[in-house]
């Protein structure tokens, strides 16, 4: 076949793809040097994606141009240094080109048969994590999309055994009539662990919510009778404080009542993998299920998340699927541990990330990112501001004044571009929230980001 004959679709994918990784270096080099929040005209210009659906075909080469042109200076520069918000973190080197090339892939992840290298893969990665996370070692791993649908599946774990021990089969006869399940959380517990249990039919506000200490920490003298219909949802790290609820004073109780412990360990989890914070998950081991995301301090890319249960049948009972039509083998079937049938290949980023980093490079980061915490805490301090929370983790709050005077702070800091940080209400008292979870952060930008914030305070007094 000559070579005006070719088979190649109508456009070439070779130069499409070598347009789009041009594109990408380059935003990925200047994301350091822009403003981490995009202006009014960045978000004006996004008006020019819209307008009427086209009715003909367009050169993909001109779809790419436009979504670069107009995208990307209206995204949020959350992979920068100086982005501070929601525990967002970057995206390491290894993990986005990973990504890249599983996308290349399309890998359907839900069979072995369907994608042989990223069931591999995943069971590859599910060694390191149970070691560097120091969970058990037989525990199923489910790879979702995040700490939401991670605590779904640790909780539809928990609510499958604490039912059949109760002779009640929820997959099969569903909630009507089932024994009830006695749900307790912390008064400081996170809105997706609420969201899991309203999903799953167990509500909201039927949990028994325990006191929390002046960390937001779970107060162990506080908690309830519990019993064999007993779940017991602890925190790994507030999303505000960075504090654990006691976890060895509060799971041997748990057990000895026959109760179920799920763990939200969003980022707080991977204080594991390092000496100097392990301490703080101290009994977590201990726990029933544990719900952590990648997204946040390992910095893959979006969306990832990990779901672990000690009993894997208990996991694979409430997320098993059955079909004439599935070619299920003798292996580990991924689908049959998370909600989805048919998912991306998640594994991918997280073995890039996890090889690239090493035990030791995975420590070393987290470790940093809880001395720059400290090194923000103290930059504010010694300005005359407030910081509310110890400093045990990356997670800093601070008060720049009275309510009013916070939250125009936080607005104005938000508005400046310097850096960016959310607001938050903690414990009656307005403050800010600053989170330090990506790969790129410096010294430098912490302490350009402290001036900022102590000119502008300064500035409104």
């Amino acid at each position: 076949m000559g070579r005006g004959s070719s088979n190649r679709p109508p456009f070439f994918m070779s130069d499409l793809l070598a347009d789009a990784a041009e594109r990408a270096a380059s935003y990925v080099a200047a994301v350091n040097e822009r403003p981490i929040a995009p202006n009014q005209d960045a978000l004006h210009g996004l008006k020019s994606l819209g307008g009427p659906l086209p009715m003909e075909p367009c050169d993909p080469s001109e779809v790419l141009a436009a979504l670069d042109t107009y995208g990307s200076p209206a995204t949020v520069a959350s992979t920068a240094g100086r982005y501070f918000g929601f525990v967002t973190g970057g995206t390491l080197p290894a993990a986005l080109a990973a990504n890249w090339l599983a996308g290349a892939w399309d890998q359907n992840a839900g069979l072995v048969v369907q994608s042989p290298v990223s069931a591999a893969i995943e069971e590859i990665v599910m060694g390191w994590l149970r070691e560097l996370l120091r969970l058990p070692g037989n525990c199923a791993v489910g790879f979702v999309s995040g700490d939401t649908m991670a605590n779904l599946c640790g909780i539809a774990a928990a609510r499958h055994a604490l039912l059949e021990r109760a002779g009640w089969d929820v997959e099969r006869q569903g909630l009507f009539g089932a024994p009830e399940i006695d749900v307790v959380v912390g008064a400081e517990v996170h809105a997706s662990v609420l969201k899991a249990l309203q999903v799953l039919g167990l509500g909201q506000a039927r949990v028994h919510t325990v006191p929390a200490d002046g960390q937001g920490r779970m107060r162990a003298d506080a908690l309830p009778k519990l019993g064999p219909l007993s779940l017991v949802c602890l925190q790994a790290g507030n999303v505000n404080t960075g504090a654990f609820d006691p976890a060895s004073a509060i799971i041997p109780r748990a057990h000895e009542a026959g109760a179920w412990v799920h763990v939200d360990g969003a980022f707080g989890l991977w204080a594991a993998v390092t000496p100097g914070r392990a301490y703080l998950m101290d009994g977590y081991a201990e726990a029933d299920s544990w719900a952590t995301d990648c997204h946040k301090w390992l910095n893959v890319p979006y969306d990832s998340g990990l779901a672990f249960v000690r009993n894997p049948e208990a996991l694979r009972a409430t997320m098993s699927v059955v079909g004439a039509y599935l070619a299920v083998g003798d292996r580990r079937e991924p689908f049959h541990y998370v909600p989805e049938m048919s998912r991306r290949a998640r594994g991918v980023e997280i073995w890039a990330a996890l090889k690239s980093l090493g035990a030791r490079g995975l420590a070393a980061m987290v470790e940093r990112h809880c001395t720059l915490a400290q090194r923000f805490a103290e930059g504010l301090r010694a300005a005359g501001h407030a910081v509310l929370n110890d400093v045990v983790l990356n997670q800093v709050m601070v008060a720049f004044g009275d309510a009013d005077k916070t939250r125009r702070v936080i607005a104005e800091v938000q508005r400046d571009g310097t850096c960016w940080c959310g607001g938050t209400t903690w414990q009656g008292n307005a403050a800010m929230r600053i989170s330090v979870s990506c790969w790129a952060t410096t010294e430098t930008d912490v302490d350009r980001s402290v001036a900022a914030m102590v000119r502008i305070a300064g500035r409104l007094t």
